[in-house]
C-alpha cells in the first residue's frame, strides 16, 4: 500500500520548533536541498504506511538537531573555535572494501574516526553527562529496530552500535546526502544532488566535527572519514579540508554496481513496498558512471592529493595496505598500529559475515554492459 498523505515541509519546520522548543535554523540555505527532497519524497518515493511515518520522523529529528546547533554553538561560542584537522576521506565506488579499510585505519592510535553512536546522536541530551550514556542506550535500541525491519542488512553490511562509521550521516543534517537516494526511490533528488553546490553542507560538516571535538577536549587527532557520497564533491572536500587527502578505493563495478543495487532495494523496502530491482540497478548504475566520469576531472587537478587502493589488496594483505595508507597521510605505521591492526581484524572475523547473493540480471544489467560503461574508469585504475 502506497500513502496518499503527503509530506509538507512547513509543518515538518513547525514539529521540529515544538519539539525542540526552539526556532532559530541558521542559515535558510538548506531549504533548497529539503524542498527538492521532499517534493522527490511525495512524487517519487511511493511510501508505505509505516515508511512515511518513519520518513516524518526522520525529517523532524533531522531539523531539531539543526535547532539544536544553533542553540549550543549561541551558548557556547568557543565551539565554532575548535580545529578540525581531516587527514583522509575514503571513499570510492560502495561495496569496494572502503568499510574494511575504514575500520582497520580507525583502529589506529594516530587518528580518530566518527562512531555510529555519534554519527546518530551528535548532540547532547539536557542533562547528559560526559559519557554519553543516554545516546549510547538510545544508539542500541535504534540498530535493533533497523535490524528488526530490515534483518537480511546485516549479511550486506555489518554496523557496530559504537564503531566507526560513515560521516555522511552527519551531512543527512544538511539534507544534502547520498543517504537519501540510497533509502528511497527519489531519482529527481539524486539527480539535483549531482549538480548542487555543496559548499554549505560541507561547512557544516566541519561545524559538526567541531561538536564531536568540543564535546572531548582530548580528542585533538586528525579525522580519518569515509563516505562513497564524497565522490559527488570531490573538489569541494578537498578545499573545504586542505589538508586531507582522498583515499579512493577500487573495485570491478561489474561486482560494486549489483552489489550495491543489492543493498539499496533491501534499505529501501523498509520505506516502500514497490521498490523495484530493474529501476534501482540501472538508477545506480548511470549515477555512478556520471559520478566516476566528474572524479577524473577533479583528480586530474590535484593528482597529489589522492591515494589509490584496490579492493583485491584490501582483501588479501590488509595490514600492508594499512601500513601504506598510514604513510602516504604522513603518519607512519609504528609497532602500536600494527598492534591496533591485528586487534581489529581479529574483532573482524567475529563480527557477523553473512552470504550475499546477486547478479546484474537481477537489476536489470548484464556483465559486458557494465563493462562498456565503466571502461573508461577500469582501464585506469583496475
Amino acid at each position: 500500500m502506497t500513502v496518499t498523505t503527503e509530506l509538507n515541509v512547513s509543518e515538518l519546520l513547525e514539529k521540529a520548533s515544538a519539539k525542540t522548543g526552539l526556532s532559530d535554523f541558521g542559515d535558510d540555505w538548506f531549504r533548497e536541498p529539503l524542498d527538492v527532497l521532499v517534493h522527490s519524497l511525495n512524487t517519487e518515493a511511493a511510501l508505505s504506511p509505516l515508511g512515511y511515518e518513519l520518513t516524518k520522523h526522520r525529517l523532524t529529528a533531522l531539523l531539531a538537531d539543526r535547532l539544536r546547533l544553533r542553540a549550543l554553538q549561541r551558548a557556547e561560542p568557543s565551539v565554532l573555535d575548535v580545529e578540525v584537522r581531516v587527514a583522509a576521506e575514503i571513499c570510492g565506488l560502495p561495496r569496494t572494501g572502503s568499510t574494511l579499510l575504514h575500520r582497520l585505519l580507525s583502529a589506529s592510535p594516530q587518528v580518530t574516526s566518527t562512531l555510529s553512536w555519534e554519527v546518530a546522536y551528535p548532540l547532547p541530551f539536557p542533562g547528559e553527562g560526559p559519557d554519553a550514556e543516554r545516546r549510547k542506550r538510545r544508539a542500541q535500541e535504534r540498530m535493533r529496530v533497523f535490524s528488526q525491519l530490515s534483518p537480511d542488512f546485516g549479511d550486506l553490511h555489518t554496523v557496530v552500535w559504537d564503531g566507526p562509521e560513515e560521516d555522511v550521516i552527519l551531512l543527512d543534517r544538511t539534507f544534502v546526502s547520498m543517504s537519501f537516494d540510497s533509502f528511497y526511490w527519489v531519482p529527481a533528488y539524486g539527480d539535483w544532488l549531482r549538480s548542487a553546490d555543496q559548499r554549505p553542507a560541507y561547512r557544516e560538516l566541519r561545524e559538526w566535527l567541531q561538536v564531536l571535538q568540543w564535546q572531548n577536549p582530548g580528542r585533538s587527532l586528525p579525522w580519518v572519514l569515509k563516505s562513497p557520497h564524497h565522490l559527488t564533491a570531490v573538489d569541494t572536500v578537498l578545499a573545504e579540508f586542505p589538508a586531507c587527502k582522498i583515499v579512493m578505493t577500487h573495485r570491478s563495478p561489474v561486482n560494486a554496481v549489483p552489489s550495491y543495487a543489492s543493498m539499496v532495494r533491501a534499505m529501501s523496502s523498509q520505506y516502500s513496498d514497490n521498490a523495484d530491482p530493474v529501476l534501482i540497478g540501472r538508477y545506480w548504475s548511470r549515477r555512478f558512471a556520471d559520478t566516476l566520469q566528474d572524479f577524473a576531472t577533479a583528480r586530474a587537478d590535484r593528482p597529489d592529493r589522492f591515494v589509490d587502493v584496490r579492493f583485491a589488496d584490501t582483501v588479501s594483505k590488509p595490514l600492508e595496505v594499512a601500513r601504506q595508507v598510514l604513510d602516504a597521510l604522513g603518519l607512519p605505521a609504528g609497532p602500536a598500529d600494527d598492534a591496533a591492526f591485528e586487534a581489529y581484524l581479529e574483532q573482524n572475523r567475529t563480527e557477523r559475515h553473512g552470504s550475499h547473493s546477486y547478479a546484474p540480471e537481477d537489476f536489470g544489467l548484464s556483465e559486458d554492459q557494465l563493462r562498456r560503461d565503466f571502461a573508461f574508469y577500469s582501464e585506469v585504475y583496475l
